[in-house]
């Protein structure tokens, strides 16, 4: 059937201009734009929906392109040392929680009814969590360093990576339940993904190396447009072609080209293309949801959304418990990472495509991941609040949580919050005045460093009101607080207000636009990162022109800079 260009051309305005209008909103309801893309999917086009799109097929086809394109950036992004940077805890708890969660989900699944197949792709689509949203969300509110977000940032990192397994695992699905089907299917994919890493790399590092020198690619932006298109999409069609998923290619391309020296380059000029077909990508997967079908089933979905909410979250909290986490820190880890992402329609649609899901659960599944994307913002936002919900439901947890971080100390003179570079240095000050100087971090590394300069530590969330009483705050002269967090820092500093009234509070701010609100918390004095590094700046800018000009003129007196 011939295709109409441009009734296909209209349908594709449409939908971005709906996702526009939908995607604006939603953002500043305080929603993740990606929640107006399916909602403006959902209701031009597709079953129940208003009928507005005649092409979502076609448009199904050109979305898939924005999922290559997607992996092949996180094949750009793929780097060892970026993994270690980031420690061993939230990278094992990344994989243990993919793991745990998929077999959880499956089984769960399986127990409902579905086969060994559907199962398992359902494990996989419900073990991610949503990037996008939670880093945007982490990140606004500047709550990526605290030790929730570290834990989240490592995770998520994780899942990105496992992206590319999981679809390879649902690949070797599609030829049935039965053992052989499954073996034959494992050799042909690893057969056909081994003979396509080796063509890529031997096209990308050897091949291309030597052309692309040869046309002066770094003088030229528009060859490096060139060099991104044809990497992305070319790797794609060649990974369709030799009969696995496009998206694999792609992510493999990405990996490869993401340790040539044109990376950074690359990695700037696929985003606008990248956008724009992922939008359509997420509008598409809106229309296979139907609204009317959720209205009549809302009660049904809300259970399911609950379940797998619940289903995360514990197995999240329990992860970094056993990793010693604090009870507060891994609870708001787990509310952060408890929904289910943006990926699960990547999986969902190569599922799909591929026979291992039917419709109906795709359908499911989808109409699911949209309303955990509704959910997610406000889940991230409140997640530390919401933690400290939890802790206040079940005393006897905070009170252990308390016990187990005490440590009996002499009466402190100076209480630090917080022993990073700041406070070690402000550290170091008070004990060689001989004062009496307890620590509280919630990083264990920090309190046996604090341990070896001859301070007292205490592992615990100094937001805790029960952490500050038993760390004897009514003691305390000066209160250093150094945290980066300054959501945390203020409620540290108004409890510390009402239990050590006399206490002179000292904050280290990032940022001179929150001096005024943290000195209304109770702090006595704020020093921002940005006003001292700017006065060092100005001291070192005016020693440099002083010492210029002597040079320049050695008989003439520099004049004064006050």
């Amino acid at each position: 059937m011939e295709i109409d260009i441009w009734s296909l051309l209209s349908d594709v305005v449409l939908l971005l201009s709906a996702c526009l209008v939908m995607g604006g909103v939603f953002s500043r309801l305080g929603q993740s734009p990606l929640v107006g893309y399916l909602l403006a999917g959902m209701f031009l086009g597709g079953p129940g929906s208003l009928h507005l799109v005649k092409s979502e097929h076609e448009i199904e086809a050109i979305a898939e392109l924005g999922v290559s394109l997607l992996l092949f950036s996180l094949g750009l992004e793929f780097s060892i040392s970026r993994l270690r940077k980031l420690g061993p805890v939230p990278l094992v708890g990344g994989v243990l929680q993919v793991v745990l969660t998929l077999l959880a989900a499956a089984g769960m699944a399986y127990l409902f009814g579905y086969g060994p197949g559907e199962a398992t792709a359902i494990g996989a689509m419900v073990a991610l969590s949503s990037t996008a949203v939670v880093l945007r969300t982490l990140m606004e509110r500047h709550e990526l360093e605290t030790p929730y977000g570290s834990n989240a940032l490592g995770v998520l990192l994780i899942q990105d990576i496992a992206v590319v397994p999981l679809a390879i695992l649902i690949s070797l699905l599609t030829g049935g339940d039965d053992t052989g089907s499954v073996l034959t299917n494992i050799g042909r994919v690893l057969a056909v993904a081994t003979g396509l890493i080796i063509g890529l790399y031997l096209l990308l590092n050897v091949v291309a190396y030597y052309a692309l020198n040869a046309l002066e690619l770094a003088r030229n932006r528009e060859l490096t447009i060139l060099l991104s298109a044809v990497t992305g999409l070319g790797s794609a069609w060649a990974a369709h072609k030799a009969g696995i998923s496009p998206a694999l290619g792609a992510f493999v391309a990405g990996m490869f080209l993401g340790s040539s020296p044109y990376a950074t380059q690359v990695r700037a000029d696929i985003s606008p293309l990248r956008v724009l077909l992922l939008t359509l990508f997420f509008g598409s997967a809106g229309m296979i949801a139907d609204p009317v079908w959720i209205v009549q089933n809302a009660l049904m979905l809300f259970i399911a959304v609950a379940v797998l909410l619940t289903l995360k979250f514990v197995i999240i909290t329990l992860i970094f418990l056993c990793f010693q986490n604090l009870l507060q820190t891994s609870l708001a880890t787990a509310v952060c990472l408890s929904q289910v992402g943006e990926f699960a329609f990547v999986l969902g649609r190569i599922a799909g495509d591929a026979g291992v899901i039917t419709e109906a659960t795709l359908n499911l599944f989808v109409s699911v991941t949209i309303v955990s994307l509704f959910l997610s913002p406000f889940l991230v936002a409140k997640s530390n609040r919401i933690a400290r919900w939890i802790l206040k439901l079940f005393p006897k947890a905070i009170t252990n949580t308390s016990r187990t971080s005490q440590i009996v100390t002499p009466q402190p003179d100076v209480l630090i919050v917080g022993f990073g570079p700041a406070g070690q240095i402000a550290g170091r000050a008070a004990v060689e005045r001989n004062l009496v100087t307890m620590v509280i971090d919630i990083n264990r590394s920090n309190i046996r460093k604090a341990g070896q300069l001859g301070m007292h530590g205490q592992v615990g969330d100094a937001s805790q009101f029960d952490v500050l009483e038993h760390s004897h705050i009514s003691s305390v002269k000066v209160v250093v607080i150094t945290l980066p967090n300054v959501r945390s820092t203020i409620a540290i500093s108004d409890i510390i207000r009402q239990l050590a009234p006399q206490a002179h509070i000292i904050v280290r701010s990032r940022y001179q636009r929150d001096t005024d609100e943290i000195l209304s918390s109770g702090a006595d004095i704020v020093f921002g990162d940005e006003l001292e590094v700017g006065q060092q700046i100005g001291n070192h800018l005016c020693d440099w022109i002083s010492s210029y000009q002597r040079k320049q003129n050695p008989d003439v007196m520099p004049p004064t800079i006050e």
